[in-house]
This record gives structure tokens, sequence and C-alpha cells, in this order.
């Protein structure tokens, strides 16, 4: 993973400094934690819909603590689980990611065989309270990833919600991303209220393409007349599966996902974690 400042880590007031204390601040003291039998072994989950700066958070912490082995679990590797985390526990201090971790949470593809992630909670339970591991889980479907953390309690201890990007967060966005574009507060202000709803990766996608808009027509510097043209492009309804790509949830979605009708995979996690079925809505 690339190298992340934090002021590139826009997130609403006080996550990010949540986020830090339970890993970076960890790692800084982990002795005097020992001392007092505090445990130092840990897991944090980053949870919110696409777009919203879970893999950039991420990629910041793992910057901001050198000296840290990381392992990167992806796919389905299941077999590797226990070497990997062996691997940490021998390396420790060490940083073990698992990033989209719904893909792979709880689904029962043969008889017997349980997901990665019940695995990989099975697997951090043997582990020692006192080692300096810390576990960075990310997903997009928290309805789906719950069943296994409820069957597994006290492997992840800390579960952050990223969401969709405020007013003030849309706008700080857009000054990361201006890389010179010219932005009065008449401007910003007009582009902040336009975007109401977009995740953080559709505000760095449109000021790409205003500075590519602005490049093939020659011009030495993309303006806010290219940031709009480019904006109405994103918002026009032939658009709609950019904007989707780029976080932005369907039209008419709900926006509380435990609301939403359970997906199959959820129904099959819930049953694997051996939790009640949740009802449809509208149900009893």
């Amino acid at each position: 993973m690339r190298t992340v400042e934090r002021d590139s880590v826009i997130l609403p007031d006080g996550i990010l400094e949540r986020v830090e204390r339970h890993t970076v601040g960890i790692a800084a003291q982990v002795e005097r934690l020992r001392e007092v039998d505090h445990h130092i072994k840990r897991g944090v989950l980053l949870h919110g819909p696409p777009g919203t700066g879970k893999t950039l958070t991420v990629s910041y912490l793992l910057g901001v603590m050198p000296g840290r082995t990381t392992i990167l679990l992806t796919g389905r590797g299941q077999g590797l689980i226990e070497q990997a985390l062996g691997l940490a526990y021998e390396l420790a201090p060490a940083t073990v990611v698992l990033e989209d971790v719904d893909l792979v949470a709880a689904e029962r593809t043969m008889p017997g065989e349980k997901g990665i992630l019940f695995e990989l909670l099975n697997q951090m339970e043997g582990l020692s309270e006192d080692a300096d591991l810390l576990f960075l889980l990310t997903t997009n479907r928290p309805d789906i990833v719950e069943p296994a953390l409820v069957a597994r309690p006290g492997r992840v201890d800390l579960a952050v919600e990223l969401p969709l990007p405020d007013g003030a967060a849309r706008a700080r966005l857009l000054r990361v991303y201006a890389h010179g574009i010219v932005l009065d507060p008449e401007a910003e202000a007009d582009l902040v209220t336009r975007t109401e709803g977009v995740s953080g990766a559709f505000i760095k996608e449109l000021m790409r393409q205003a500075a590519l808009r602005a490049a093939l027509a020659g011009g030495e510097q993309a303006t806010v007349a290219d940031v709009r043209a480019v904006l109405d492009d994103l918002l026009d309804d032939r658009s709609a599966l950019t904007r989707r790509l780029l976080g932005q949830p369907a039209d008419g979605s709900p926006t509380d996902t435990a609301a939403a009708t359970p997906l199959p995979g959820m129904l099959r996690a819930f049953e694997a974690a051996g939790l009640p079925l949740p009802a449809a809505p509208g149900r009893g």
C-alpha cells in the first residue's frame, strides 16, 4: 500500500482520532499497558459505503507505524490463515490487514466449510493477549459481517463507521484534490451543495476529470467552469452507474442497511453463526 499523509484522510471530526488512539496510540504505549495487565492484541473494523476512505485510512495507519510487520490477507486463502497469523506472532509487532471481509464473511460453499472471517476470528482467539498484534478489517457491508463478530466476541474490539462526507468534509476534499484549481468561496459553496450524498472517491474523480477536460482542450490549468461541466455530466441520469461505481448509494435505497431487506449472504451468515434469522421488513 502507498504511503498516505494524514491531511489526505478526510473524515468527519473525531473519527480518525478515535482510530489512531486504538492503533497508533496502543502501539506507542505497549509496555505501559502490559505493566498494568491490559491486553495489547486488538482488532479494528472500519465499515461504511464504498469510497469513504477505508483503504486510505488503512494505508495511512501502516505508514505511521514503522517497524511493524505487515501481513495482507486477500482472496479466499483460507488454508493460509493459521500460517499467516503464526508468522505475525513470530514477527510481532505486526499488523494483519483483511479488506472487504464481507466478501468472505460467512459463506459456506461446501458442507462443513466455514468462511475465512470465521477462521480468522478462531485463530485470533488462540493468540496471546499481550502480543502486539493489530488486526485491521474493512467492509462495505457490516450487516453481513456482524453475525460472525457476534458469534466470536472480543476479537474485534472497535468498530468505526466511515460515513459519506458531510458538507465540511466535502469542502476539504475539494481543496485536497483541487491541485491548482482556484475555487472561490461562492464556487466552493455551490459545489459542496451539488455534491451532497457523494463519496470522497466521487470528488477525487470529479477533480481528475476536470483536469483532464482542461488538458484535452489545450488549457494549462483547469477552472471552476471545467469542474462544473464535469459535475453536470456525472450527475446526468446517463451516469447513474458511474456514480454507483464511485460509491453513491442507489436512488431510493435506504441509508440504514439494517432496515434493508436481508440478502442471501446475510441470511447465511446468521445461520452460520447460529443466530435467529431476521424477519423481513413488514413481518412480525
